[in-house]
């Protein structure tokens, strides 16, 4: 008994130790960051507050090392990301904002309904938005070392985005990630596309449904989205493809596709117009089949996942045909 007790006061100090060097670890990183913050320029009064309640996350870092490796479907995908009840929710949001959706799609050239299906998508239309502070969670992610320079470059547009008054540092919240507000944006990606719509000196994405929306579209736009057209369609074969996948050579006319025996999905002929499209088999063969477009190439590059990109899709065809 007594040895039992010994071990696991041995187990438990090795423990302490390792977080006590774990710690003094992470707070040598932080100097590091704090004064490259200093030599970038920023002011040292407001670094000094802002480095003042960053803490090391370990379950941000344990979460980018573990994510899931169980393989889904694409069906079970879409049953999860965009269940009745979020098309009926997107439905009931598309209508109630429908003259600010409106009016920011005129100006933006991306149709509303693609607006709202990124932000359903992100973050269930604004309700989930993270609670991490966004600093600890770039600063953690940082200092774990495998992605360094990508979350040292989030890290300090962080804190240009502090700075610049966008938002305070008490409340500057986000996924584990350091992913930010309704849009979900990356600090990154929040410098290059966020918008102050309402003009109050504030891009706000955090609570502003105008700034949020207009975030949403100015990305779009800017990453070459056609208003005119639309995403993609469920499409059948009729006998096996020569051509597949999502690089750029890959896209052919709807009639080369048609030549390779690809029919709408209700079997008839696709539409006899002048447009390119990829072909893309997420599942393969067995699983679902689309024709993809440019702009289904666009939700590429805020997503890499064409599940995520089908998934908006799809969450856009329910909000066009009012649930």
């Amino acid at each position: 008994m007594r040895l039992t007790m010994l071990l696991a006061m041995l187990v438990a100090s090795i423990a302490v130790s390792s977080s006590q060097a774990s710690d003094n670890e992470f707070n040598d990183y932080l100097k590091t960051l704090k004064s490259e913050a200093i030599e970038k320029g920023y002011d040292v009064q407001f670094i000094d507050s802002a480095f003042s309640d960053i803490t090391f996350r370990p379950t941000a870092v344990k979460t980018d090392k573990n994510q899931p490796e169980k393989k889904i479907t694409l069906d079970d995908y879409i049953e999860s990301r965009v269940p009745d009840w979020k098309a009926e929710q997107a439905v009931q949001k598309y209508l109630s904002n429908k003259a600010l959706l409106d009016e920011i799609g005129r100006k933006y050239g991306v149709q509303p309904r693609f607006i709202v299906a990124l932000w359903g998508n992100e973050s269930n239309f604004g309700k989930i938005q993270g609670s991490y502070s966004v600093l600890s969670a770039l600063a953690s992610l940082a200092y774990e070392g495998r992605r360094e320079a990508l979350f040292k470059k989030n890290f300090f547009a962080a804190l240009t985005i502090l700075s610049e008054k966008h938002a305070q540092v008490d409340n500057f919240k986000g996924s584990w990630a350091g992913a930010m507000g309704q849009t979900q944006f990356m600090p990154v990606s929040f410098l290059t596309y966020a918008e102050d719509y309402d003009g109050d000196g504030k891009k706000d994405i955090w609570g502003t449904k105008a700034d949020v929306f207009a975030s949403i579209a100015n990305y779009l736009a800017s990453e070459g989205w056609d208003g005119t057209g639309t995403w993609g369609r469920q499409v059948r074969l009729t006998k096996p493809v020569t051509v597949s996948g999502l690089a750029k050579g890959n896209m052919r006319p709807l009639s080369f596709w048609q030549n390779q025996g690809v029919r709408r999905f209700d079997g008839s002929d696709l539409p006899n117009v002048d447009i390119k499209a990829s072909l893309i088999m997420p599942d393969g063969e067995n699983g679902r089949i689309y024709l993809v477009y440019n702009n289904f190439h666009t939700l590429m590059k805020w997503n890499r996942s064409t599940y995520f990109g089908v998934s908006v899709g799809y969450l856009s065809e329910r909000i066009k045909r009012g649930y």
